[in-house]
């Protein structure tokens, strides 16, 4: 039989009648092959590229991955020219926030808006997600029964999405109007109080007060309900002054049930200190292991972290590309500020800066931001296993806002800035496509299914037309993606837009 042939450019058309849904492996229907001809492999492992490529995908997994002339094409199977393209595992985000869970001012309003709509909100981020080639999201904190249930749907092949591993509550902290997550004080109306319920789902401040056997029992209870991991507070979510969280018994208790039944458990412990207890219960990642509330982070934990393999997830895109250019424009603006104000004083009475002032001036110039950054370059030069997060989460909806959040944690885009942000802050193109896909797969304890292009592995693939090792803002060129050997007809997603605003259409305002 002859094989067909047709340019990867036009993938959805070869896909166009298969109903695209990324299913469990057993839900996939055995279909010929399909094989991507030509293009170059970068598989994800950070070895050379492997050029004129052949990638074989039957049914939802790859069946063969090698140069063109060690790889025999099945007789029969779907052949598409990948010629003049780079294809890369799916790309994986450690730390994306995708429902709707809070805020004050106009994200107050919209919650109590759009809080019926939560399914259609999550599933609406994990569209725009998949849009961009990113096949797997952590969703670190958010609201866990439309998470899982928006989870499942897609895993059973219900709704098309990135796939998503949701933690749920951070363990320790109520919902978004809680003192411990916000410092909100004062009285709090029925429906306050009702989200930081339905955030916490049983998983709030009320464990911080418990003895270890007690946390023992409600973090199986916990468990129950359905997180594909737990996150916990090491420390307060705020900072200035920052407190640690749970004991060291405590967070011992946390990791060890995580582990039993089956769970990675990372911490947000933003001082040096807490996050030395975190790791000292034995966690598997760190989220945003930079933020030490403007501390830099001492040699020897940066070896511990490294040495114990433990995951950072950092938020890249923060602090570079954009971020860092509006913080240079500000430290510029708050130093002249600054001399003006002296020049003033000088003039009348005199007095040492206090506490708060200090901290004021240092919030202005943004020096917490660049010990993140430098805490950020520390980490890969050390060698510890970085992984992009975003903090990607929905903002105020668009009727409800003056002024739109910054793009970097937006959905989708967010991740792919955050990619580039690590090459800024010190990478090789090819390590930051390791820590984006391989990196990532560990983190989600997923590397045996996903992260790399090797045989027996999912087929998530993303298809660029530009060499993302030559420039890595070549991740913008997607011209296909695959999400368990299924073909993404991108321009359809998302297929409802809730809280998302469609792209101008070329030449409008």
């Amino acid at each position: 039989m002859v094989s067909q042939r047709v340019h990867v450019g036009f993938v959805v058309l070869v896909a166009s009648s298969l109903a695209f849904a990324s299913a469990r492996p057993s839900a996939q229907p055995q279909n010929p092959a399909t094989v991507l001809v030509g293009g170059t492999v970068i598989d994800g492992n950070g070895g050379p590229p492997i050029a004129d490529a052949v990638v074989i995908v039957s049914g939802s997994r790859i069946q063969a991955v090698g140069p063109r002339s060690a790889v025999k094409i099945p007789t029969g199977a779907t052949q598409i020219d990948a010629r003049g393209r780079w294809i890369l595992p799916g790309l994986i985000d450690t730390n994306v926030h995708l429902s709707l869970y809070g805020g004050q001012n106009d994200r107050y309003e919209s919650l109590v808006r759009y809080q019926p709509r939560q399914n259609e909100i999550v599933l609406e981020a994990a569209q725009i997600d998949l849009s961009y080639g990113v096949t797997t999201v952590r969703d670190s904190y958010g609201a866990l029964v439309p998470l899982a249930h928006v989870r499942d749907q897609i895993a059973r092949g219900e709704k098309t999405g990135t796939r998503i591993l949701a933690a749920g509550n951070i363990l320790g902290w109520s919902g978004p109007y809680s003192f411990s997550f916000s410092r909100v004080m004062g009285q709090l109306t029925l429906f306050q109080e009702q989200m930081n319920d339905f955030i916490a789902q049983g998983g709030g401040e009320e464990l911080m007060t418990m003895t270890p056997a007690e946390l023992r029992v409600a973090i199986d209870k916990y468990i129950d309900k359905g997180p594909d991991f737990l996150k916990f507070g090491g420390t307060s979510h705020f900072s200035e002054p920052t407190f640690i969280g749970f004991s060291p018994e405590q967070q011992r208790v946390i990791v060890e049930e995580a582990h039993r039944r089956n769970r990675a458990a990372e911490t947000h412990s933003t001082t040096i200190e807490g996050l030395r207890v975190s790791i000292a219960a034995g966690i598997d990642g760190i989220q945003h292991p930079e933020l030490l509330d403007g501390r830099e982070m001492p040699d020897d934990l940066i070896t511990t972290i490294r040495d114990r393999g433990l995951v950072c997830s950092m938020l890249a895109s923060t602090i570079t590309g954009p971020a860092w250019t509006r913080h240079l424009k500000a430290k510029e603006e708050a130093e002249k500020k600054r001399i003006e104000t002296e020049k003033e004083a000088a003039r009348g009475l005199k007095h040492e800066k206090t506490t708060a002032e200090q901290r004021k001036e240092d919030a202005d110039s943004g020096a917490g931001l660049e010990a993140r950054r430098r805490n950020a370059q520390k980490l890969i030069r050390g060698g510890c296993t970085v992984t992009p997060g975003t903090d990607s989460y929905w903002a105020a909806a668009p009727e409800l806002t003056r002024t739109p959040k910054p793009t970097e944690q937006d959905h989708g885009i967010g991740t792919i800035m955050a990619i580039e942000g690590l090459v800024e802050l010190g990478m090789t193109s090819s390590q930051t496509i390791v820590a984006a896909t391989k990196n990532g797969a560990i983190a989600s304890r997923g590397l045996k299914d996903f992260g790399t292009i090797e045989p027996g592995k999912l087929a998530d693939l993303v298809v660029l037309t530009a060499d993302p090792l030559a420039d890595i803002k070549n991740l913008r060129k997607v011209s296909a993606v695959f999400k368990e050997g299924r073909s993404v007809d991108r321009g359809r997603l998302p297929e409802l837009r809730v809280l998302s605003v469609a792209p101008a259409a070329p030449g409008t305002k």
